[in-house]
């Protein structure tokens, strides 16, 4: 008897150092912020590259989805949950971009400050397309003007958590602002020099209709919005009629796609006696590797419309 009444004491004991580290966590996870960086996730590196840029020196962004990452079938990893349970604040895309994630950051949220960027993005601006069952296409960053509006809602997210930066925020916001005013033009620009029956992009997967409905571009894809349903054989064989039809030069890979997708489109277009080029890489769901050309939203975009102007411009 005494042997088994001598390990209540213990068992309290352990009860109690348990309840002590839950609660220093908790503290720490919730502490004043002002004296530290804050500890921020993102779920891609678009937003990532977003987070830094608005929360400057004050923020440290662990950003889930590397380059050539498909966030449509992107699911989280034991570290990835640890890292969210860590984050002061997470930030994702909305929009079911992130759909194999949802169940994830669902139960984060009872327990973790969770801000999707597209929330603060006008609906009647956002493309809603019929086979998209009823939901809006995600890929808002490739219309400057939307992303424009995702930095505020990043701003306004961190001047909310941490009100002792705000002018910070508000001044990097500001400049970035100021920045994708000038990028936006130079799309523009670009766009314009190619004529306009000529601005047919065809690419892997149906996200660049935003860049299409913004900068004049028709655009067809290979596979849906969502990667999560493959391409038929009967959809590369209508894609290759509409390419020859059209005496379309060129039809892009994404580098978060398989190029073998777009390899069998090239090849049924060939198999009709026209030539169709490769015009090159793009980057659609994720940001190139750090330090690259591609590696920031601002140069991701300069990069994918200079590829894309060459292209069809047979330069």
């Amino acid at each position: 008897m005494r042997s088994v009444y001598g390990t209540i004491p213990l068992m309290i004991l352990a009860a109690l150092l348990l309840g002590a580290c839950a609660s220093n966590a908790a503290q720490s996870a919730s502490g004043d912020l002002a004296e530290r960086q804050i500890n921020i996730v993102a779920t891609t590196s678009l937003i990532g590259d977003l987070v830094s840029r608005v929360g400057g020196e004050r923020v440290q962004v662990n950003a889930l989805m590397g380059p050539g990452i498909d966030p449509h079938l992107y699911k989280a990893s034991a570290g990835d949950v640890r890292l969210m349970e860590q984050a002061d604040v997470i930030f994702y895309n909305g929009l079911h971009l992130e759909a194999a994630m949802a169940g994830v950051l669902e139960r984060m949220s009872d327990r973790r400050r969770i801000v999707a960027v597209t929330d603060g993005i006008d609906r009647d601006l956002l493309i809603a397309p019929p086979e998209f069952a009823g939901a809006y296409d995600p890929h808002v960053w490739f219309d400057v003007t939307l992303w424009s509006q995702a930095v505020e809602t990043v701003r306004d997210a961190l001047v909310e958590l941490d009100p002792s930066s705000a002018a910070l925020y508000e001044q990097n916001a500001a400049a970035y602002l100021k920045e994708l005013e000038d990028l936006h033009a130079y799309v523009l620009a670009q766009a314009e020099s190619v004529p306009a029956e000529r601005r047919v992009l065809v690419t892997a997967h149906d996200a660049f209709n935003y860049f299409g409905r913004a900068y004049g571009f028709e655009v067809r894809g290979l596979q849906g919005i969502s990667t999560a349903s493959e391409a038929s054989t009967a959809d590369v064989q209508n894609l290759a009629e509409f390419i020859v039809a059209r005496r379309i030069p060129a039809i892009f890979i994404e580098s978060s796609i398989p190029r073998r997708n777009v390899e069998a489109v090239q090849a049924a277009v060939e198999a009709r006696g026209y030539n169709l080029q490769i015009g090159g890489e793009l980057y659609s769901d994720a940001l190139g590797d750090p330090g690259s050309e591609a590696g920031t939203y601002s140069g991701m975009l300069r990069h994918n419309v200079d590829t894309i102007v060459g292209a069809l411009l047979g330069e």
